[in-house]
């Protein structure tokens, strides 16, 4: 089998067997095929697509290249956002989840440009970690319901190789390499069941809605081909979906919401219908109205709460000590009277990692208590000098970046409705 062959293959619009994708998928992990080839096989598929076949295989392929968790669980449900802006809705999810008798094998990521990531979230509580052995993740998960793991080397490596090429070589945006990104992780660390939160929107990696659907569609096909049952859902990121936008500042918002003492009632929303669908993959017997309600009670009792303190204990954290706080606040107010008719989520998101809670590369450093805070919603009717959002840094924040975020927040005359939140859900 010759490389050279494989590339002109799919070069000329041909589906490559599995024997040739096991072949790209063992030499990148090997070395015994070189980048060069490996990019000129990437931008051939970026220009001629895979089928849904090609896709499933490449997806188990990849997530064979290395280390497999079996949790030794009949059942064990992960999910996933594509990402965006004030999307905490993890650390409510997998605890609400966890709380109704399912078990959350959960592997999560770090942030990268205006996505925040729900490992640098968690890391702002005292002593936590996200660094698990396969055997801690696994007994973790049995024992408590619930362990939050960070990816490891050992852990679809391939994936790691492949995107490192995608992400310098114009090919990050290709819906077979994404969903087998994903998909493939997912299906290593262990889950049996997966629920998606595909976003579409100005800060979603996805604007566009019908490529977000078919992001949506083509990973729940894998879920189906590979005997992962998979769910999706399609939720708008057309404004933050949290009212805080960075790390302690969204543990903050999360607790309030577990709590029951505030927080977004887009956040909550989103999070629960994840939640549900979670639940609904575990007990296939109960109606969609009976998992909304077992979801509600096990938020509504405290036992979510209770979940999450049990997780942050057990993987070292601990909520008695205070969470990072920032130097120097600056709140931003209305210059006219009227409604907010749009927040500008990518803009939100590039300004905060401007204040330090994100990362522009990879080994930037971050400051866990920096961050914005909304005070109002797409709808909200404000006055004349009424607080829009206060902007959290570890040095004085200048006039300039308070402009640009007045800038990010629209007010009008008319009231507008704020968007829908979840346009359909997919693999139901």
């Amino acid at each position: 089998m010759k490389m050279y062959d494989i590339i002109k293959k799919k070069r000329d619009g041909q589906e490559l067997s599995a024997a040739e994708i096991a072949y790209v998928v063992n030499g990148a992990v090997s070395g015994g095929v070189p980048d060069y080839q490996l990019t000129a096989l990437l931008m051939a598929v970026y220009f001629k697509g895979m089928s849904e076949r090609e896709t499933a295989e490449l997806t188990t392929a990849i997530a064979a290249s290395g280390a497999q968790i079996s949790l030794g669980l009949p059942k064990a449900v992960d999910k996933h956002s594509t990402g965006g802006v004030g999307d905490t809705a993890t650390l409510i999810v997998a605890p609400v989840v966890a709380a109704c008798g399912v078990p959350v094998a959960k592997m999560t990521g770090r942030g990268l440009g205006h996505t925040g990531g729900t490992v640098d979230k968690l890391e702002s509580i005292s002593g936590f970690s996200c660094v698990l052995t396969p055997e801690q993740f696994k007994a973790q998960v049995a024992r408590v319901g619930l362990a939050l793991i960070s990816p490891s080397a050992e852990l679809a490596p391939a994936d790691k190789v492949l995107y490192a090429l995608r992400d310098v070589t114009a090919t990050v945006e290709s819906i077979p390499l994404i969903a087998t990104s994903i998909m493939s992780k997912k299906i290593a660390a262990g889950a049996t069941h997966i629920v998606l939160d595909v976003k579409y929107g100005r800060g979603a990696f996805m604007q566009e809605r019908l490529a977000a659907e078919a992001l949506a569609t083509a990973m729940v096909d894998i879920g189906r081909r590979v005997g992962r049952p998979t769910t999706a859902l399609l939720t708008s990121m057309d404004a933050p979906l949290g009212n805080a936008i960075g790390n302690a500042l969204e543990i903050k918002e999360a607790l309030a919401v577990l709590a029951g003492s505030g927080g977004s009632p887009d956040l909550k929303t989103v999070a629960l219908a994840v939640a549900c669908e979670m639940v609904l993959h575990y007990y296939p017997e109960l109606s969609h109205a009976d998992a909304e309600r077992k979801v509600g009670e096990a938020l509504d009792s405290g036992a979510a709460m209770k979940k999450f303190a049990e997780v942050v204990a057990a993987q070292g954290g601990d909520l008695t000590q205070p969470l990072p706080v920032a130097g120097f606040s600056r709140t931003v107010t209305a210059q006219a009277a009227g409604f907010i008719t749009a927040i500008d989520p990518l803009a939100l998101g590039g300004l905060a990692v401007d204040l330090g809670a994100g990362r522009r590369k990879k080994d930037d450093v971050i400051d866990y208590g920096a961050g914005i805070v909304l005070h109002v919603r797409v709808g909200t009717r404000v006055a004349l000098g009424q607080p829009l959002l206060t902007a959290y840094a570890a040095e004085p924040i200048s006039s300039a970046t308070a402009h640009a975020l007045r800038d990010a927040i629209s007010i009008g005359d008319k009231h507008v409705n704020p968007p829908a939140l979840i346009l359909k859900t997919l693999g139901v």
